[in-house]
């Protein structure tokens, strides 16, 4: 592990500030897991669907093209 030297401000420990941020953020996850949820589940499939019918059509113009 590095060795910390103290800044101008005294002994800093960041291992101490990313624990309090850490513990924050797990303090709110189950609530914006089960929120968002339901919403994940459905984005992927509407994409999948945009994603077919734009391949979709541009096979057909580029066929149309081709052809024409």
């Amino acid at each position: 592990m590095a060795h910390n030297t103290p800044g101008p401000e005294g002994n800093y420990d960041p291992a101490g500030s990313t624990q309090m941020f850490r513990a924050f953020v797990d303090e709110g996850a189950p609530q914006g897991r089960q929120a968002a949820a339901p919403a994940a589940s459905a984005g992927p499939r509407v994409g999948l669907i945009v994603g077919v019918v734009l391949v979709l059509a541009v096979l057909a113009g580029v066929a149309w093209l081709a052809l024409g």
